[in-house]
């Protein structure tokens, strides 16, 4: 199921956002996204708080390397305030489920948790 209402397309834009090479090299904008009690449970299995994930992937990030893709973007708008999205990432060959809860904020929309769970060809 996916609903295309105006909450889940400012998800959806903000989502890809994330994921613009220019916005993941930036502290300042990478961060502006997440939400203050942001958490992500990554593809490697460690978790991250908000500002540990800022600092490592900002300072890690090769603005050179070839773009996160995304296939199968899917949301659903489950309060006012609260947008789940589930999509397929391929960053260089390494595939990735994921699932994002998003949070309206006074800030606008902010990711609140993340999710990343490693799949190849045949677990798919």
């Amino acid at each position: 199921m996916s609903d295309r209402t105006p909450a889940v397309e400012a998800a959806i834009e903000a989502e890809l956002r994330l994921l613009d090479p220019d916005v993941r090299v930036s502290p300042e904008l990478f961060g502006a996204l997440l939400h203050p009690e942001f958490t992500e449970f990554g593809a490697s299995g460690t978790r991250w708080d908000r500002a540990s994930i800022v600092r490592v992937l900002t300072a890690s990030e090769d603005p050179g390397a070839a773009p996160v893709t995304t296939s199968r973007m899917r949301g659903v708008q489950l309060a006012d305030d609260l947008v789940h999205l589930t999509f397929d990432t391929d960053s260089g060959g390494r595939r990735a489920h994921r699932s994002s809860l998003w949070r309206r904020t006074d800030s606008g929309w902010q990711l609140w948790f993340h999710q990343a769970t490693p799949f190849s060809d045949a677990a798919e």
